[in-house]
């Protein structure tokens, strides 16, 4: 049994080197890259908890890169092997200011956009004590809008605690579709993550982040949020505490997967009992460390993290 369980969409990322563009580059960096599964892999490497992430792939040599990668990363993977459909991909181009990095999906007609709850193992869930995932899934197709509303019942049902970062992204629906199918699924969530700027273009809502804590807990009835508010740090409504925690001064050489490195934190240091607080701390200093790091997989140990948070001892505030 893992005590986290996520679910989503990892495809593999194409990106050339040293900041080349697509157009001339002859070669090509080749990882592992999904909200979904960042998240399990930096919950489990920051703390005791086991971790599985599940999925449907197509049974190809590209579907089976994937899996290789994600468990070489310590995790387990409980796949929905498919004979159609394929495996999705994206390309970064790393720019800096004015062209700054682009992203490139090449993800239609992927396996894991047919999958249904049916095909999987829902047992997983059942027995978690923790079952994550985000709003890029069911932002992908119509089957998986009614998967993970069904997996996020499940896990509810059952007594498992339902994590869920918003994660919007515009390239896969607009403003006002993401707003009426995340609104469905929040009955069901116990935990959201949200960055400030979603709450108010996706949501509809107005406010500082506190506000749109207050707003959210309020009508939505959610155990906990956080807001994050990028390098103005973070915020933690938990039962009607508040907890603040400003970010980690850092340098960025890749910023893809910040916010999967500090969800996994801070889901890691919940399950082994730390307050609010304590895991606000691990979430923004592993998505400091996260943001020096290349591809989108925070390669960090809880050693490094707690470094990062002894350097700066005092920060949190009510």
């Amino acid at each position: 049994m893992s005590e986290i369980v996520t679910f989503g969409e990892t495809m593999l990322r194409l990106s050339p080197p040293d900041q080349r563009r697509l157009e001339e580059t002859a070669e090509l960096e080749v990882r592992a890259a999904g909200a979904e599964s960042n998240v399990a892999i930096a919950a489990q490497r920051l703390g005791s908890a086991s971790a599985t992430w599940t999925s449907k792939l197509p049974d190809s040599p590209l579907g089976r890169r994937v899996v290789s990668e994600l468990e070489g990363y310590g995790i387990d993977t409980d796949i929905v092997w498919s004979e159609e459909g394929r495996q999705g991909t994206y390309y970064l181009e790393h720019g800096g200011k004015p062209r700054g990095t682009n992203v490139i999906y090449d993800r239609s007609d992927a396996a894991v956009t047919t999958a249904e709850t049916a095909e999987l193992d829902t047992g997983l869930i059942e027995d978690a004590d923790l079952f994550f995932t985000t709003g890029i899934t069911p932002a992908l197709s119509e089957t998986l809008r009614e998967t993970t509303a069904e997996l996020l019942e499940t896990a509810a049902e059952n007594g498992t605690k339902t994590a869920f970062d918003l994660n919007y992204r515009a390239k896969l629906w607009s403003p006002e579709e993401a707003d009426d199918c995340l609104r469905e699924l929040f009955p069901s969530i116990d935990v959201l993550v949200v960055a400030a700027r979603d709450a108010r273009n996706v949501l509809g809502l107005e406010g500082e982040a506190r506000e749109l804590a207050d707003e959210l807990a309020g009508t939505f009835g959610f155990e906990t949020v956080i807001v994050t508010r990028g390098a103005e740090g973070a915020l933690a409504w938990n039962d009607g505490e508040v907890v603040e925690q400003p970010s980690y001064e850092t340098e960025t050489l890749d910023p893809i997967g910040t916010g999967d490195a500090f969800s996994g934190a801070f889901f890691a240091r919940r399950l082994e009992g730390n307050g609010v607080e304590t895991a606000l701390e691990y979430a923004a200093a592993t998505a400091a460390l996260k943001r020096t790091i290349p591809g989108d997989v925070a390669l960090v140990t809880r050693e490094e993290v707690e470094a990062v948070v002894a350097e700066d001892e005092g920060g949190i505030s009510r």
